[in-house]
């Protein structure tokens, strides 16, 4: 092989290795999504159904860093959980703060869908069935009015974290594309292994800080 031969033959080398190692970093695990609350389990409405995923929504992996939770709230009573819209990350602390989480997370599509503000847990559930919202209805009448609990194409996923604001959860979801990225109706979602990680430490009354 001659030099130049070489020459090319590690230069394609190592742009495949780098290729390689950014479709790892993107299938990792993320944060988030933001969800509907109610505190009767059987009205099940939500925000968040899947939908196809642009290739144009990027996704926000290189932002994300630990906080402090003295920055944003007065005390960790019951825990803290803040998501960070902008940078698409939930972070959780639990009462003591001997247990910090960062969590990827999807939020809103669009600016009309986001919410931000102070709420908490009002409810853990399991398996949570879905419904969508009226507003949701109305712009996607083809999607189904019910899915239930633990049915592979519920978009809710395995828990969800009902919040004290209506149609707003933090739930699993089954689309990890969505994960990392601006995709949601509004709700903040989490890979399946987060919600079930972050179910556990949570509790009724967890604070909840949406920035």
């Amino acid at each position: 092989m001659s030099r130049d031969d070489e020459t090319r033959f590690n230069r394609r080398a190592l742009l495949g290795t780098a290729a390689a190692l950014a479709a790892s970093s993107l299938a990792a695990p993320a944060l988030a999504q933001v969800v509907s609350t109610t505190t009767d389990q059987n009205d099940a409405s939500t925000t968040e159904m899947d939908a196809d995923i642009s290739s144009n929504i990027r996704r926000n992996v290189s932002s994300f860093r630990s906080l402090n939770w003295q920055d944003y709230f007065q005390n960790t009573r019951k825990g803290a959980i803040l998501v960070d819209i902008t940078s698409r990350a939930l972070h959780f602390w639990n009462e003591d703060q001997t247990i910090y989480k960062l969590y990827p997370c999807s939020v809103a599509l669009t600016d009309d869908l986001t919410r931000r503000g102070t709420t908490e847990v009002v409810e853990k559930v399991v398996n949570p069935p879905w419904r969508p919202t009226p507003s949701m209805r109305e712009r996607y009448p083809d999607w189904p009015e019910f899915v239930a609990g633990g049915d592979p194409k519920n978009p809710l996923g395995p828990r969800a974290l009902y919040l004290s604001w209506q149609y707003y959860r933090i739930h699993g979801t089954q689309d990890t594309r969505k994960i990392g990225r601006r995709s949601s109706n509004g709700c903040v979602g989490l890979y399946n292994e987060h919600i079930l990680e972050l179910f556990g430490l949570a509790n009724v009354g967890t604070q909840v800080l949406l920035i």
